[in-house]
Formats: C-alpha cells, structure tokens, sequence
C-alpha cells in the first residue's frame, strides 16, 4: 500500500489514522495503539502526516521527520469546524484531512527539543509564582483575622509577617504560628528555586545572540526574550509582516465588518497568553519609565515620546496595549534584521543582573 497523505489524531495510547489518496479520498482507517503506530509507518511509503498542534504533537513531527517524512501542524481551533456531526476520533482524523487541503491555514512550525525545554523552563516559574502568590495570600489572610493589618508588597508582607511570628506577644495564637512559619520557609524556598532558575536563563541568555537583540529594546527584558526566542527559535521568517507577528500574541483588535462597515473592537487574547502577559507588563514598565523622565525634564526616545502622545489621547490601559503591539513590531523587526535596538544604546548587562529575588539567593 502506498499512502499519500495520513491524517493523526494524537492521543495518550491510541492513534486514529485516516489514510488518504492523491486525490485525498479516505481509502483506510485504523487505530492503533503507541506500539502499532510506530511500527505502522515502518512499512508505509508516506508522503505528508498531519496532525493537530496539540501535545506531544511536536515530538511526534520530530520523530517522523527523522524518518523522512515530511509533517504539517494545524490549530487545533482551525481544524475544529470540519468536523461534521458528532466528534469522534475518526471524525477528527477527517476534518484534518479537510482542513490540510484549505491553503489560507498556516501550518504551526515544529518545536525543536532545546525550543520546549525553554518553554517548559518558564511554565515551571510560573507555576512557583502562583503557588508563592497563594502562600502569602492565605499568610496575609490569617493575620487579619487575627487583627493585624500586613503592608503591602510580597516581600514586604513576608518580612512583616515574619517578625509578627517572632513576636511572643503579637495576637496570633500558638495553634498555627508553627504552621505559619512552615509557610514562610516554603515562600522562601520558592524564591530560592525561582532565583536559581532565574541565573539559568541569564547563562542562556548571555550565548544566545537573539536574546541579546531582543533585549536591547526598552520594556524587553531576561524572561520576555528568553520565552520569545523559545517560542519562535529566533526565527520569525514564516510570518508574513509585523502586523502578523504582533497578532499571533493575540495584541491587534477583533474586527467586525459588513458591507463598507468597519468596527474594530478590544484586542483579540489569541496566541500565547503568556508572551501576551510578559509584552503588556514590558510595556507598563515603558510607561512608568516615561512618566519619571517627563517629571524629572528628561528628555524622551521616539518610543516614549511616542507612548506618551496616545496616552494623552486615551486611558492607560488602551495606551500599554498598543505599546505592547508596538514592542511585538519592533522585537519582530530585530529578529528579522538580526540587529539590535539603536535608540536608546544597548543596555543587555543591565537587564541580564536580575535583583527580583536577589535576597532569596
């Protein structure tokens, strides 16, 4: 049998597979488990495998592609509106076939291993900034309860609540300030973790010719680059301009349009939630600095000269949204000419010497 085309819904231990012809009619289906499936493309002359971008979907493009065969990554949301009637697995593996012939549906580029092991980097931080953001949330909880008023700040509040424990007389009472102070351990181990993983991304960064292009650019630090270069491998060539580049982090406005009617309304939230987050934060962070400089008669780069005329069009909010669509333009830019930022001069040392959880290391 000579497959042109496989369409694969990926699972955990079974794989449905639709085999398609050159004209792309199915002419078999099979499910398989993990042993079948691997063994099934041993036999097979294939010439296109296509799958959803979902998990483990860029480890198995890498495998196949060691075998010679070439493998297209859809959206997962794209490939979603070809399914007809009732979703099941054979109905996924066809609506991935359907969906493969429609030319105007990018396909997701394949993940190298160093690419998600960066990726996976920054979610496990994440995860230890959430769970430190819960600790002294609920520490901060149980003081009030307790009568006593923590200042605000993470480490403040830490550092406040600390001395509240070691105080024989504060109002907290002997049943949970042992358990409390377990807490405050646990925060302080977190920090030490996340200051450790923190000195692995600057090392990485300090190699990484991309990561030192990006942060030349002001509102671009260590955690934006190093998470950027992870998700598009310094490479942003397969985007058609900017514009696509900026909405692929979901930062251009939703359009609604009939006719010669044109509305554009918030922007859409598609893309990686997390470059969205990191971009928007640079950009307040590019804001603030304008502020302090216009207070203290200091003149402004084209950037900040350039943020603080809209924001005295609109609301801060709107202002940092599309500053951050301007810094996705910009990082897009220096990806594509392999050049830093010139205007203000590099500073990357300055960004590389992260002092966030200095204490903690």
């Amino acid at each position: 049998m000579h497959a042109t085309t496989v369409a694969v819904d990926l699972a955990k231990s079974v794989f449905q597979l639709a085999v398609a012809d050159s004209s792309w009619r199915v002419t078999e289906c099979h499910r398989l488990t993990r042993t079948q499936f691997e063994r099934w493309f041993a036999n097979r002359k294939v010439s296109l495998v296509i799958m959803e971008a979902c998990g483990s979907a860029h480890y198995w493009a890498r495998w196949l592609n060691s075998l010679g065969i070439e493998v297209r990554l859809l959206p997962a949301a794209y490939v979603r509106a070809y399914v007809r009637r009732n979703k099941t697995d054979a109905a996924d593996a066809r609506a991935l076939l359907e969906a493969a012939r429609t030319a105007n549906i990018d396909p997701v580029r394949v993940k190298s291993v160093e690419q998600q092991a960066l990726q996976g980097l920054h979610r496990i931080r994440s995860l230890w900034m959430s769970t430190r953001t819960s600790r002294i949330n609920a520490l901060r909880g149980f003081c009030r309860e307790f009568g006593l008023s923590i200042p605000q700040g993470a480490r403040t509040g830490v550092e406040a609540i600390r001395r509240v424990l070691a105080d024989p007389r504060s109002p907290v009472p002997a049943l949970i300030r042992e358990t409390m102070r377990l807490l405050i351990e646990e925060i302080r181990l977190l920090e030490q973790r996340i200051a450790q993983l923190e000195r692995e991304f600057t090392e990485l960064a300090r190699h990484s010719a991309a990561c030192t292009q990006l942060m030349s650019v002001p509102g671009i630090g260590l955690l934006t680059a190093t998470a950027m270069v992870a998700a598009t491998g310094g490479d942003v060539t397969h985007f058609k301009d900017a514009r696509h580049f900026a909405s692929w982090f979901g930062l251009t406005p939703k359009e609604y349009s009939s006719g010669s009617i044109r509305k554009l309304g918030r922007i859409s939230k598609r893309g990686d939630r997390y470059l969205r987050m990191l971009l928007t934060h640079g950009a307040r962070a590019v804001l603030r600095a304008a502020a302090l400089a216009r207070n203290a008669s200091r003149p402004l780069d084209g950037l900040r000269a350039w943020a603080t005329e809209v924001q005295h069009r609109t609301n801060h909010n709107k202002v940092a949204c599309a500053l951050a669509n301007k810094l996705a333009r910009i990082c897009y830019a220096l990806l594509r000419d392999h050049a830093a930022y010139g205007n203000p001069p590099p500073r990357p040392n300055k960004k590389l010497e992260r002092t966030a959880f200095a204490i903690a290391a």
